[in-house]
């Protein structure tokens, strides 16, 4: 059963609160194949659950980002929106939100999954018309205890993230940082995941990730 109630503050009946459990059918099930006894026990969500049912694909970057990456993942954005490929992520990283705010500028779908819980959240404005649009879905596995972003409710997000995800895309992760160890989880999943054919980015390479010569070859990872 889905569980609704409406978000406080919130002035459109279109904004509601989804308690998705996972008795409900539309519960992901990639969450219990990857994360097992780990899955979230339910996920809160305002806006389209359909979204959920896309092949999305996960985008990560660590918080610092050689220049050259930048560069390219702004052109890697860009190429997603107009190619309306479905992106899922946290959106948290400085690179990331940059991602978001072009994402945003489009009509493909767009999942945010926050490091906190969603109930005391308040919507920012510039949700609003994407997620009216159902275009957008912010998502949470984390109960309403959870009100605050820390390491650990960021390394779930992410792993909640990569489950969900058909395939993961990573700009860029520090040698040896968080971000580099999360990827050895992904590949250790077999889940497909993708980076920028780079220098900087050996250590990806090395941990099985497939490169990413030109950002037009971006289209084409939803379908692998």
């Amino acid at each position: 059963m889905c569980c609704i109630t409406n978000l406080p503050n919130i002035e459109s009946s279109s904004l509601n609160l989804f308690a998705l459990l996972r008795a409900d059918a539309r519960y992901p099930r990639a969450l219990e194949t990857f994360l097992g006894r780990a899955a979230p026990k339910q996920l809160t969500c305002v806006g389209n659950l359909d979204l959920l049912a896309e092949k999305s694909l996960a985008l990560f970057c660590s918080s610092r980002c050689p220049g050259n990456l930048i560069l390219k993942t702004y052109d890697l954005a860009v190429e997603l929106r107009d190619a309306h490929i479905p992106v899922i992520g946290g959106f948290h990283t400085p690179m990331e939100r940059e991602c978001l705010r072009i994402l945003l500028r489009g009509k493909q779908p767009v999942i945010l999954c926050l490091a906190r819980n969603l109930g005391t959240r308040q919507i920012l404005e510039e949700y609003r018309a994407p997620i009216q649009e159902e275009r957008l879905l912010l998502l949470s596995p984390f109960e309403t205890k959870h009100t605050r972003i820390t390491a650990a409710t960021s390394a779930y997000r992410n792993r909640v993230i990569a489950a969900l995800a058909a395939n993961v895309f990573v700009a860029y992760a520090a040698p040896k940082g968080k971000t580099e160890q999360f990827c050895g989880e992904i590949a250790a999943w077999g889940k497909p995941f993708f980076t920028f054919g780079d220098v900087a980015n050996q250590n990806l390479v090395m941990l099985g990730a497939r490169s990413l010569l030109q950002t037009s070859e971006v289209s084409k990872t939803s379908d692998v």
